[in-house]
C-alpha cells in the first residue's frame, strides 16, 4: 500500500492538526513542526493499513476450493422418504 493514497494523506492530516495548531499557538518553532509532520504521515499509513486488513474478509477453508467428500459406493443415492 501507497503512503501517498488519498486516505492515507487525509488520515496524516487529521493527525497532523494538533501540531500545526501548536504551531500557529507558538508553542512548537518550525523545526519542530517539520520534524514531527513525516511522524503523523506514518501513523495515518498505519491506522488505514490496520482498518483495511481488519476490514478485509478472511478466507475460510471451505471457501479455498476444497472438493466435497467422494460418496461411498455402498451408499444408496435414493432419499427414504
Amino acid at each position: 500500500m501507497s503512503p501517498l493514497r488519498w486516505d492515507v494523506l487525509t488520515v496524516g492530516l487529521v493527525l497532523a492538526l494538533p501540531v500545526l495548531a501548536l504551531y500557529l499557538r507558538g508553542d512548537f518553532p518550525l523545526d519542530e513542526v517539520l520534524a514531527r509532520l513525516p511522524w503523523c504521515l506514518l501513523a495515518g499509513w498505519g491506522a488505514v493499513a490496520l482498518l483495511r486488513w481488519a476490514a478485509t474478509p478472511q478466507a475460510r477453508p471451505a471457501d479455498s476450493g476444497a472438493r466435497p467428500a467422494p460418496r461411498v459406493p455402498d451408499e444408496d443415492p435414493t432419499p427414504v422418504a
